[in-house]
């Protein structure tokens, strides 16, 4: 026998298989005993948490039925209180009593009880009383007591407003609720001069609101309880504590502090959940405040009640340990049997590499045998390789990427040589045509002043002073369009009260000294004195140079200014008759050194000037594309800014 344990013992040491088994197996046993207590434990906490969430869920089920039942009293004794001081008499008061239990199955009684000796004919007393019993209802006026001093009738008397309480029937004469436990809605009640003449108060059984909320309970041995503003039993399972005991009667404060703390949670109207010992059981306990009252609802679940579906899982987990040890063991063996004879996947990457296909991946070992150290040496120079060709393929990417990076700034940089020059060769024209007529007609007036007709010598120097205004627009666009530093804050700093009126005559009076025989129309739609806030000088220039375009353009002999209103906005509109612009241009009209044609006179910088100064002016400019006759501009600013 020793001989053969001998053997077996020498086996195990020559087989590297079963060394590392067995190595695998002792350090799983550790890893399955820390598993395993972490998953119990995590386990035990998830279903308290579990449990706290359906409790808390069941809590607020609950307390929508009892709000639901609250509500039904609350509306049935608001919507008829007007009615009882509207007809303040005997017969209607135990009509009205009769009608609310009536026609509301949830309410169990109402009375309406008057100020003393408001009705002589019934002595000191009036108080008429509505009861349901079973499938009957008893309407009565009651014999005369004291009510006054009752909690039902002098409470909300005092607060002045409606609110619940809960009382107990000492007579328990109507049997309403378990041990005269009654929940009542009182509300005081006002005649038309606002003098107080009594209470109707309406009355919920409370043995039937706690079968209705202890009907269907999330655990076994859990209960609900409700706890009135002093800690006092209102809803309890053990009926003889309703009213009599509080839950702190029975609570020693060292011992207990847990119910104290819950006590005092439930009676200042807080929500939550706590771990609390009652009666010697470890309890979860969840509670919420009824809304409208200083009652709380709590709903007590017992531990043992939460966790007896865990605490079975201990008789499962002891054979499914030795069964997944033994697993563990043959598994490991199987799989250490595979783990030491790795050089055929070795050689298979290795084939596929030498293929071309770099990008395979060889696996490292963790072991320090030959195998592994041989098949880590290949990994590395793998890994090598392949971080060399990654490199040179993102060298090539980064070459590539330059080269097209080049060719773009190289074609953008052409076409910015191409603007400038064309640039420059139209300014050189612009400035050059009207300078020519201004030395031309100079010469002749030296020459041949004495010589020349009055009316003639007028027509020259009009036209001197045409090219002379025009020369002076190039050079005020040229100055505007290098003023790139011209901010916000100074269109702002200018900015003053308008009138739009007086614009847009000024505009026409200045543009029609270039184009004396030129027609110029205003429409104005807004009366003398209105004013917008904004910069009078831009505004000035950016209606002006849409005239100025109009007047150069149209072939129909005239140009319309219109100033209308728009919603919010002020508009200025001008109109002319002649080609106009091409749709597909429009957009591209706004943009610098643009014109409708190549030909055409002026810089291609006054519409792009305008559209800068009236955005920041905070408005907008644009073509109208509806109008096919001519051209249509419109600026748009803010009446209000």
């Amino acid at each position: 026998m020793d001989k053969e344990m001998r053997n077996i013992i020498t086996h195990i040491r020559q087989s590297l298989s079963w060394k590392l088994s067995l190595g695998i197996l002792l350090m799983a046993i550790p890893i399955f005993i820390l598993s395993i207590g972490f998953l119990f434990i995590h386990s035990r906490d998830k279903v308290k948490k579990e449990a706290t969430k359906y409790a808390a869920s069941m809590v607020n089920t609950t307390m929508q039925q009892i709000t639901r039942f609250m509500d039904i009293v609350e509306t049935a004794t608001d919507v008829n209180d007007w009615e009882v001081t509207a007809n303040l008499d005997p017969d209607s008061i135990l009509a009205i009593s009769r009608g609310i239990v009536m026609l509301n199955g949830h309410i169990d009684g109402c009375s309406i009880s008057t100020e003393p000796n408001i009705f002589p004919k019934y002595g000191r007393n009036f108080s008429a009383y509505t009861v349901r019993e079973a499938d009957t209802i008893t309407t009565v006026i009651e014999e005369p007591y004291e009510y006054f001093e009752k909690v039902w009738y002098k409470k909300p008397h005092l607060l002045g407003k409606p609110c619940w309480v809960v009382y107990y029937d000492e007579s328990d004469s109507l049997a309403l609720t378990l041990d005269g436990m009654i929940a009542s809605y009182s509300k005081p009640l006002y005649n038309k001069n606002k003098h107080f003449v009594g209470i109707i108060s309406t009355d919920l059984s409370l043995i039937r609101l706690s079968k209705v909320i202890t009907s269907e309970m999330p655990y076994e041995g859990s209960y609900f309880m409700m706890t009135g503003s002093d800690g006092n039993y209102l809803v309890h399972p053990d009926s003889t504590q309703l009213f009599v005991k509080t839950i702190y009667t029975d609570a020693n404060p060292r011992e207990n502090a847990d119910i104290f703390a819950l006590g005092h949670e439930m009676t200042t109207g807080k929500t939550g959940s706590m771990s609390v010992r009652i009666n010697g059981e470890q309890c979860l306990v969840s509670y919420q405040a009824v809304p409208g009252t200083d009652w709380s609802l709590a709903l007590v679940c017992p531990e043992w009640s939460i966790l007896r579906s865990y605490n079975r899982l201990n008789y499962i987990i002891a054979p499914l340990f030795i069964i997944g040890l033994i697993l563990v063991l043959l598994f490991s063996s199987v799989t250490v049997a595979h783990a030491i004879l790795p050089l055929n996947k070795l050689t298979g990457n290795l084939q596929r590499i030498a293929a071309g296909h770099y990008d395979e991946q060889i696996p490292r070992s963790p072991r320090r045998d030959v195998v592994s150290q041989l098949q880590n040496s290949f990994a590395s120079m793998q890994e090598s390789l392949k971080d060399h060709v990654d490199e040179i393929r993102q060298m090539n990417e980064e070459s590539l990427r330059r080269n097209e990076e080049l060719v773009h700034t190289s074609e953008l940089a052409k076409a910015s040589s191409q603007q400038k020059t064309l640039f420059i060769q139209n300014v050189s024209h612009q400035v050059r045509t009207p300078l020519n007529i201004i030395m031309g007609f100079a010469q002749v007036l030296k020459e041949a002043k004495d010589l020349m007709p009055d009316e003639e010598a007028r027509s020259v120097t009009d036209m001197m002073r045409h090219n002379a205004m025009l020369l002076n627009r190039m050079v005020l666009m040229l100055s505007d369009c290098s003023a790139r530093g011209v901010t916000l804050e100074l269109y702002a700093s200018k900015e003053e009260e308008v009138s739009c009126v007086e614009v847009a005559q000024e505009s026409i009076d200045q543009v029609r000294g270039n184009y004396p025989n030129f027609d110029f129309r205003l429409t104005v739609d807004l009366p003398d004195d209105f004013y917008i806030t904004t910069n009078r000088h831009y505004l000035l220039i950016s209606v002006r140079e849409l005239l100025n375009n109009a007047a150069n353009y149209s072939t129909g002999g005239y140009a319309w200014l219109r100033v209308t209103e728009y919603l919010s906005k002020v508009r200025f509109i001008v109109q002319d008759e002649g080609p106009g612009i091409p749709k597909e241009e429009s957009d591209r009209m706004f943009e610098m050194f643009t014109k409708v044609n190549d030909l055409s006179e002026g810089l291609g910088l006054g519409l792009a000037l305008t559209k800068r100064h009236i955005q920041n002016l905070g408005g907008s400019v644009y073509i109208d594309e509806s109008y096919t006759e001519g051209c249509r501009m419109v600026i748009e600013l803010p009446k209000v800014k």
